[in-house]
C-alpha cells in the first residue's frame, strides 16, 4: 500500500488550512475546469458576440456547433451548440447555470479587459469577492458571464476554519491604472475557466452530490443561501445557491447549460470519482465515445474527463 493511500483505498491527501474535506473520495489539488457547453438559439449571434466581448476565437465550427477558445491557444473553453427557437432566460428563472466564470492571469490583464468594457459602452456588473475581482454580463440568451481575476493566495484571508469572500463595490478607478497602453486584443495566453456556479433547487441535496460524491472540499458556507467548494484549497471551483430555489430546472427548450467539464489528473482518478458518485446515490453514465457524465438532482451535466487522455 502506498504511503498515501488509506486501508480502505482513499487517497490521504494532507488536510487545508481552511475548509472541510469529504469523508471519503477527495479530489487531487490537480483538478482544473475544462470547456463549458451551452445551448444557443442563434449560434452566428453567440458568435459574433463572444468575439466582440470576450475576444474568444472560433477555433472549429460546424453545422449547429463550434468550439470557442484565446486567439493563439488549441485549448476549448466554450462549446457552443445552436438549438433554433429556445427561450432566452432571465435572471433567476431557471435552475441550472448562474454563471460560467472565465478567469484572466493577472490584474493587469483583467485591467485591460475592464478598459475595453468601458470602449463598448456595455453596462456590466463589477464586484470585489476579497480573493478576486469580477465583472458580469449576459450573452445573447441571457446566460451569465464572469470574467475575474484572482488576487494572490497570499492575500486571501480566513475566519472560522473557512475563506473569507465577500460582495463588496470594486475599486475601478483603482483597477483601470493597472492597465497598459497597449490596444486590448481579446484574452490573454493564460485565460482558463475558472469556476461554474450554479443555480440548485436545495443546498443539502447539491451537497451530496458535490461534496459526498464528486470529492470537492467546502471552502465557504456561511455565504448566504450559497455554498463554495473546490480542489486544492481554491476559494471554488463550484458554486452553488438556491437564490432561484422554486424555478423548474432549465429544460430542452431553454437556453441553458448543458454540460460543464471536469478535468481530473488520469483515467483511475474518473473511476474513483465515478465510484465515489455512485456510492452517494448518483450513477456515472457513458455516451457514445465514451464520454463519462454525472447528472446533479436538477439535471446539470458534468463530464469527467481525465487530463492526460
Amino acid at each position: 500500500m502506498s504511503r498515501d493511500a488509506t486501508p480502505n483505498g482513499v487517497r490521504n491527501e494532507a488536510a487545508p488550512a481552511y475548509g472541510v474535506p469529504p469523508s471519503g473520495h477527495r479530489l487531487p489539488a490537480s483538478t482544473r475546469l475544462g470547456p463549458v457547453v451551452l445551448q444557443v438559439a442563434d449560434l452566428e449571434r453567440s458568435r459574433a458576440f463572444y468575439a466582440r466581448m470576450l475576444g474568444l476565437d472560433s477555433l472549429t465550427s460546424s453545422e449547429g456547433h463550434a468550439r470557442l477558445g484565446v486567439l493563439g491557444s488549441a485549448e476549448t473553453l466554450l462549446e457552443l451548440v445552436e438549438r433554433p427557437g429556445v427561450q432566452p432566460v432571465a435572471p433567476r428563472d431557471r435552475l441550472g447555470l448562474f454563471h460560467f466564470a472565465v478567469r484572466v492571469p493577472d490584474r493587469a490583464a483583467l485591467a485591460g479587459f475592464a478598459r475595453h468594457l468601458g470602449g463598448l459602452g456595455i453596462p456590466v456588473g463589477m464586484s470585489d469577492h476579497a480573493v478576486s475581482e469580477a465583472f458580469y454580463l449576459s450573452d445573447p440568451d441571457g446566460l451569465g458571464i464572469e470574467v475575474y481575476a484572482d488576487r494572490p493566495r497570499g492575500q486571501w484571508r480566513k475566519s472560522r476554519n473557512q475563506l473569507v469572500m465577500t460582495t463588496e463595490p470594486l475599486d475601478l478607478g483603482d483597477l483601470l491604472a493597472q492597465a497598459g497602453s497597449e490596444s486590448w486584443s481579446g484574452m490573454p495566453t493564460g485565460t482558463d475557466m475558472g469556476h461554474i456556479h450554479l443555480h440548485v433547487g436545495d443546498l443539502q441535496l447539491a451537497t451530496r452530490f458535490y461534496h459526498q460524491g464528486l470529492g470537492l472540499d467546502k471552502v465557504v458556507w456561511d455565504y448566504p443561501g450559497a455554498l463554495f467548494l473546490s480542489a486544492g484549497g481554491y476559494h471554488h471551483h463550484v458554486g452553488i445557491n438556491t437564490w432561484a430555489a422554486g424555478a423548474p430546472p432549465a429544460g430542452p427548450d431553454d437556453a441553458r447549460l448543458l454540460s460543464w467539464t471536469l478535468l481530473l489528473p488520469d483515467e483511475a482518478e474518473v473511476e474513483r470519482t465515478a465510484a465515489s458518485l455512485a456510492a452517494a446515490g448518483h450513477h456515472a453514465f457513458t455516451e457514445e465515445g465514451g464520454r463519462q457524465f454525472a447528472r446533479d438532482p436538477w439535471g446539470t451535466m458534468v463530464e469527467l474527463v481525465a487530463a492526460d487522455g
